[in-house]
């Protein structure tokens, strides 16, 4: 059993529920999300659209969420508009990654630190690499030590760091592709596996499912089967297996529907994961009420349809674990 300390204890619980289960917001989607606002309006991109969306579904959803995550660029102003009970995550990478350079290469926001963030009242800091366990190793060195980096002075904050680790192959350029769902379960798990060590200071690993339910039987619509629901099943069970942190599911973009039914087939194999950060599944329709009608329209949607997504998916997390049972208070 892992070891933190008591500050980092007192963090972890303020973002969890009282049974330790992490049942987390996220809304820290920055150049994408200004994206949807403008093409949902009809209209250049702009600065302030963006923080009046967050503060929306902060407002709106954090009532129903043991806590949130989003970005001190342009969610600050929606952290102060939270509910009282819930805790705070921010991110601390810059959105996207550097594409002059091959690897996907993670940077940090500029004038951030870890100081920074425990002193806009994070309760954790949020660190998302892109890795793919089969690329060049000298790319992936420097991936891992600026994990170590941030593993560091997440520690000197007596802070947790929550890892989010996307897994892609750099010679398939379609993650969404039949192609990448065949090899994808072997890049989540070789991904979780590695930033498990202790040398990188992960208290919890923000990850994927190991696999793509669209090419799941039963799930897969006109797509080829690559995995049937017994084979997605023993994939979930592997992953339990393949780290010894807390860990929390990601949406990854996927409806509400099916992250549920993602959640339900990890229950179902008594997987230890212990909650989520789901972000898009709950708020993503809510983008164009907000944007092409008015902001009353898009609070509408969320106090409804996105209260209702929130409490749909804290429902299915019945068979998550506390990170209690992980994490032991030195």
């Amino acid at each position: 059993m892992r070891t933190i300390s008591a500050k980092v204890a007192k963090h972890m619980e303020n973002l969890s529920t009282k049974d330790g289960i992490i049942s987390a917001l996220a809304i820290d989607q920055r150049g994408s999300l200004k994206t949807m606002l403008a093409d949902a309006a009809n209209k250049p991109a702009d600065e302030t659209t963006i923080v009046d969306f967050k503060k929306a579904v902060s407002s709106e959803l954090t009532p129903y969420a043991s806590s949130i995550l989003t970005d001190p660029e342009y969610g600050l102003p929606a952290t102060k508009v939270r509910d009282k009970n819930c805790g705070l995550l921010l991110s601390y990478e810059k959105t996207g990654y550097d594409v002059t350079e091959p690897g996907r290469m993670p940077d940090l926001i500029a004038d951030q630190s870890g100081l920074r963030i425990k002193n806009e009242d994070g309760d954790a800091i949020k660190f998302l690499v892109y890795y793919d366990p089969d690329e060049d190793q000298a790319i992936n060195d420097k991936k891992q030590a600026f994990v170590e980096r941030v593993g560091a002075e997440a520690k000197a904050n007596d802070l947790p760091l929550f890892l989010e680790v996307l897994t892609y192959d750099a010679q398939i350029a379609d993650a969404k592709s039949e192609e990448f769902a065949k090899v994808k379960a072997n890049k989540v798990l070789q991904t979780m596996k590695e930033f498990s060590q202790p040398q990188y200071g992960v208290t919890v690993l923000k990850v994927e499912v190991p696999f793509n339910l669209s090419y799941v039987e039963g799930f897969n619509g006109t797509n080829n089967v690559v995995y049937t629901q017994a084979e997605a099943k023993e994939l979930l069970k592997k992953q339990s297996a393949a780290t010894d942190l807390p860990y929390i599911f990601l949406s990854a973009g996927v409806t509400s529907a099916e992250f549920i039914a993602e959640i339900k087939l990890a229950e179902e194999v008594g997987a230890d994961f212990n909650g989520v950060l789901c972000g898009r599944a709950t708020w993503k329709p809510a983008i164009k009420p907000f944007a092409a009608e008015s902001e009353a329209a898009g609070r509408k949607w969320l106090a409804t349809q996105g209260k209702e997504n929130i409490e749909n998916l804290n429902a299915a997390l019945k068979g998550a674990k506390s990170w209690r049972e992980k994490l032991k208070v030195q």
